[in-house]
């Protein structure tokens, strides 16, 4: 394990060769598009695009209401409760760089992911696949708050290597082996094998790990870290939830 998470974290030579302007635009912009506050929208988005019959939907009002609905309670939400405490001073930056600071932003996401889970777990409109997913998020979350007594592991990590179990395990059991993408504007859909999507989604997950190290937000041990709680947790889910 300790080789993939490595593998993932240093491997991605793209850095090399450009100037330390452009490396440190494309590391911040990596950290902001793969925040760990989106993950749980992204599966949503996959599996609302390779196999939307999973879901509920009696219409596309439906559909734009749960999608609302969970995007609401998993990202709006705690952004604002964060915003807040920027505001209020109990947070000295939205970075959060030292690891006391991340206690209060990590109780309200715990939060408020599991009214999520409480409230999508029974319900016929979210699938199985989303359910146990949003319970891997909200595991991770309480286990990097037990772990900040004493590290400060990368949230980011444990995102990606969420997001990495997690859609691994939908793949291989809740999808037909694509997705169709719609190119916005052209009335046009992109076919796309989910495994190729996986193979992004592995990059992508290293390239984060790249990022936080570039950044010099994180020790390597910390990076490593997040990879490995981020996998247990969503299997720790999968397992409960199935």
């Amino acid at each position: 394990m300790y080789c993939v998470i490595y593998l993932l974290s240093q491997c991605f030579c793209f850095f090399a060769g450009t100037n330390m302007k452009i490396k440190t635009v494309l590391a911040r912009a990596i950290s902001v598009i793969l925040h760990p506050m989106f993950t749980i929208g992204y599966v949503m988005a996959f599996l609302i695009l390779a196999n939307p019959y999973l879901f509920g939907f009696s219409g596309e009002k439906a559909e734009g209401l749960i999608i609302i609905s969970v995007l609401t309670i998993s990202v709006m939400f705690p952004l604002i409760a964060i915003v807040m405490m920027n505001a209020l001073g109990l947070i000295s930056s939205l970075q959060m760089s030292d690891k006391k600071e991340r206690i209060g932003p990590l109780i309200v996401t715990g939060i408020f992911y599991m009214w999520l889970y409480v409230n999508v777990r029974n319900n016929d409109n979210i699938p199985a696949a989303l359910s146990f997913f949003i319970l891997g998020s909200t595991i991770s979350v309480f286990l990097a708050l037990m772990i900040n007594s004493f590290s400060k592991i990368s949230l980011h990590t444990i995102a990606a290597g969420g997001l990495l179990t997690g859609m691994l395990f939908i793949i291989f059991n809740f999808t037909y082996g694509f997705a169709d993408i719609p190119l916005i504007g052209t009335g046009i859909q992109l076919r796309m094998s989910d495994r190729f999507i996986f193979i992004i989604i592995l990059i992508l997950a290293g390239l984060t790990g790249t990022a936080r190290l570039y950044l010099k937000a994180h020790t390597e041990d910390e990076i490593y870290g997040g990879y490995i709680v981020g996998i247990l947790a969503q299997m720790i889910a999968f397992r409960i939830f199935f």
